[in-house]
């Protein structure tokens, strides 16, 4: 905020006004970088809470108390106490609800990694609709290629080719096809992560995840072009050249 408002001089002792209220900066806060959750702890400034109530708010609610412990100290105990405290500054009696909610950093976490692990399933379940839809495509394409291409396939075979070479000449067809398709990936996932690091966003493309996608559409194109591929191979060179 200093830098972006004060082109990197000293504000401390110049006045900033918010609203139509002005306020003296009295320091400055350390770097802190980028929250757990994502948002930036250097773009905020802080004030004194009765003032931003009655002159900025115009709310007498606490929405948030934020509560550190003693270095060492037991997080289990510390949480109790404050729920205690809470509950006698609301004057809540013995058996009343608690008309506000205690969190710990271990608790957000847990609610981080849970929401992790759900996009992961998700994203994992898009991702495997994705494969199955490209690879059906795949074999699709590769089953036309040998309807079309059967007298070729029987003139192979009629001037020495086996049926193992018919197999591999069509299983590299699938694996270059597939592989095709993952570098098109490969290249938008480099373009989504350029444009997203020039809005901020810092992103970082692993080179093993980059080789293990491709690897990936690579056994993708094995798999669904091996059947066509043996189709081709089965062919009878007598019935492959007689076909129009």
């Amino acid at each position: 905020v200093a830098n972006e408002l004060f082109d990197g001089q000293d504000p401390v002792g110049l006045d900033l006004r918010i609203g139509n209220t002005p306020f003296t900066i009295v320091g400055i806060l350390e770097v802190k970088g980028q929250a757990g959750w994502g948002g930036d702890q250097d773009d905020v400034i802080l004030a004194p809470v009765t003032t931003v109530m009655y002159r900025l708010t115009g709310s007498t609610e606490v929405r948030q108390i934020l509560a550190s412990g003693r270095d060492g100290g037991d997080l289990y105990e510390a949480e109790q106490e404050l729920r205690t405290l809470l509950r006698s500054a609301h004057r809540l009696r013995d058996g009343d609800d608690d008309d506000f909610r205690v969190r710990n950093q271990t608790e957000i976490m847990d609610m981080a990694s849970e929401t992790s692990r759900t996009l992961t399933l998700l994203l994992g379940a898009i991702a495997g609709v994705s494969l199955l839809v490209g690879g059906i495509g795949i074999m699709n394409i590769m089953l036309v290629s040998v309807t079309e291409r059967t007298r070729e396939i029987g003139i192979r075979m009629a001037v020495g080719a086996r049926p193992a070479d018919v197999l591999s000449q069509f299983l590299v067809e699938a694996i270059v096809l597939s592989m095709l398709g993952g570098l098109v990936g490969v290249l938008f996932s480099l373009a989504t992560a350029w444009t997203l690091d020039s809005f901020g966003v810092r992103t970082e493309i692993h080179p093993g995840v980059v080789a293990l996608s491709l690897g990936f559409a690579a056994a993708v194109g094995i798999f669904f072009g091996f059947w066509p591929a043996r189709k081709a191979a089965a062919m009878d060179p007598i019935q492959a050249l007689r076909h129009e």
